[in-house]
């Protein structure tokens, strides 16, 4: 297969624009606004989120997860506490998240600090997962090496055996994490790569809405 030269594939941005005269003063309605949009015009996974973590020495490290709820309090995702991105939170409280929705021809990335959920929350989310899911949960010692697939369906078929005539609960190490933003930016994208970036900075209590070259 003769190798493709990755630096040609381009397109231009041509779908809206951002400007910050017409757009909500609270980057948290204006998030949800274009989720809903998002989810309007059927974008592949729109809740889908890209996570970055890192250590207490900064070392860097990102994955896709999905978002569950989202409010004043900031964005909130469920996940093991002992996976890679739950030890590093423990360590570093400081994270990242960057939606993209590219039929739309936008993304949004968003800095803040992140904490655990209530239990009751986690409890509550953890409720309305499918049972295949809940058990999922118990089975997958996220993160850590595991000598085969096998080895994981074992544990899978160990656990529906052991919730088979009684509710599954939620195990002690899953539950759910909220990023509070400090910094929101909307990122709308233009003809000639001159994009459209508008940022909100939250400082002295309010947000501050900034527009950045693009």
């Amino acid at each position: 297969m003769k190798k493709q030269n990755i630096s040609d594939i381009r397109r231009d941005y041509n779908l809206r624009h951002l400007n910050e005269a017409d757009i909500d003063r609270n980057p948290i309605s204006l998030f949800e606004l274009w989720l809903a949009e998002a989810i309007e015009a059927q974008c592949n996974e729109p809740t889908a989120m890209t996570l970055a973590t890192s250590t207490f020495d900064g070392k860097p490290s990102a994955r896709v997860v999905l978002l569950k709820d989202v409010g004043s309090t900031g964005f909130t995702f469920f996940t093991n506490y002992e996976s890679k991105k739950g030890r590093q939170i423990l360590q570093n409280p400081y994270g990242a998240l960057v939606f993209y929705w590219p039929e739309l021809e936008r993304q949004v990335r968003i800095e803040g600090t992140i904490k655990k959920t209530s239990e009751r929350l986690s409890d509550k989310y953890f409720e309305t997962r499918p049972d295949k899911s809940k058990i999922g949960a118990w089975a997958s010692p996220q993160s850590q090496v595991i000598p085969s697939r096998k080895y994981l369906d074992n544990l899978k078929s160990d656990f529906l055996e052991e919730f088979s005539n009684k509710p599954i609960k939620r195990p002690p190490n899953w539950g759910g994490y909220t990023l509070t933003p400090n910094v929101i930016e909307f990122w709308q994208g233009r003809p000639n790569r001159l994009h459209d970036r508008i940022q909100f900075s939250f400082l002295n209590e309010t947000w501050e809405i900034e527009r950045l070259a693009p």
